[in-house]
């Protein structure tokens, strides 16, 4: 059985309730380096869905990501939007994009977007 990381799931839970979308969050895993913003799992669905949507080649999957069925028990996935994997000084892609990564495959994180400001 795998052991999460405790502070990181409650992070995710706190997302996932819906009181903040703000959280910026930097993790590695797999060895990538992945810096953005949280968004809680049915926001971030909605964003993938319209994205596919108005692909001409990928619209037919845009269904299976509109809609989420209730999870129960602590969050399992992290899900990134505004996101980039960071490649030496470069961010991958340069406008953002949507992630999700398991929390168990978190081997390290860290507060904040390296693109991320207040000002």
């Amino acid at each position: 059985m795998p052991k999460h990381d405790a502070l990181l799931v409650d992070i995710a839970a706190l997302i996932e309730s819906g009181r903040s979308n703000q959280m910026p969050l930097t993790v590695v895993t797999g060895g990538a380096v992945i810096t953005g913003r949280l968004a809680p799992e049915a926001v971030w669905r909605q964003r993938v869905s319209e994205v596919l949507a108005d692909s001409a080649q990928l619209s037919d999957f845009s269904a299976m990501f509109a809609t989420a069925a209730p999870g129960e028990g602590p969050p399992t996935h992290l899900h990134f939007h505004v996101a980039r994997i960071l490649q030496g000084p470069v961010g991958i892609p340069e406008t953002g994009g949507m992630y999700r990564v398991a929390i168990e495959d978190v081997s390290a994180w860290t507060m904040g977007d390296f693109s991320y400001s207040d000002h």
